[in-house]
């Protein structure tokens, strides 16, 4: 048995990984899945997010340890949390088993320009300072991040569930903005197997910063002809389809 922890991206938490745990578990049945929530997101929202990913990485790295996870584990890992995964295999490798990033962007890699979108920083904004209707903002957040938003549209009364019962502050949103957006990779890859997924088609980053890194890291890249950002909700089964068919070709797997 592999035990697998999934890791979300900017103010997002477990809850926001919807059915794609159902889906992954369906392929891989033999895995112990688990999910961390960044510092300020979730059941941590009530903690300050660290203004770096290393602070984030000895966060989660503390919980493994008081929630009692045996490593060696798999990470799975989308945008800043997947900034969160690569940070943490450079650090400590022997705590993994190896690593599948989904749709993350990094320094020296790539520019701002293709990490972030420019068109969605005022929406991005907007979204940090939390105004309007937890419905609303989830519509905006769903657009961003998905390319089937109108079938999709019934994540939204879950979405603004989790918005109004754990709020993320606007100045934890900043801080993990700022942190995501300070984060600097080592050129060097990190000591683990590694599996970069992609959205061609992502509105929020663009997919040419997963081949960057692949190409920095000479680790293969997989990418998805038609999703949005948020790849496991757009297409959970091609997600876990990917997963499984690279943990087929690891040693011990």
């Amino acid at each position: 048995m592999n035990t697998w922890i999934f890791l979300r991206g900017l103010t997002r938490e477990a809850a926001h990984w919807g059915r794609f745990t159902t889906v992954f578990q369906q392929a891989l049945p033999r895995a112990r899945i688990l999910t961390l929530d960044l510092p300020g997101n979730g059941e941590h929202r009530r903690q300050t997010s660290p203004l770096s990913v290393a602070g984030m990485v000895a966060a989660c790295r503390d919980e493994r340890v008081r929630r009692g996870i045996e490593t060696p584990v798999y990470l799975l890992a989308m945008s800043l949390g997947a900034m969160v995964a690569a940070e943490w295999a450079r650090v400590a490798p022997d705590e993994l088993d190896g690593c599948v990033l989904i749709n993350t962007s990094m320094r020296p890699f790539s520019p701002l320009h293709h990490r972030l979108r420019p068109a969605n920083y005022p929406a991005l904004f907007r979204l940090a300072l939390g105004r309007g209707t937890a419905e609303a903002i989830e519509q905006t957040v769903l657009r961003l991040t998905s390319n089937q938003p109108d079938q999709l549209r019934d994540v939204i009364p879950d979405w603004a569930a989790v918005r109004r019962h754990r709020p993320v502050s606007a100045g934890n949103a900043v801080r993990q903005l700022l942190a995501a957006a300070r984060y600097r990779a080592s050129r060097e890859a990190p000591g683990v197997p590694l599996l970069l997924l992609a959205s061609e088609h992502d509105q929020l980053v663009d997919s040419r910063c997963s081949q960057a890194i692949a190409s920095a890291w000479h680790c293969p890249l997989l990418t998805h002809p038609a999703a949005g950002h948020d790849l496991p909700l757009d297409d959970p089964r091609w997600v876990a389809d990917q997963v499984r068919r690279w943990l087929s070709g690891q040693p011990g797997a």
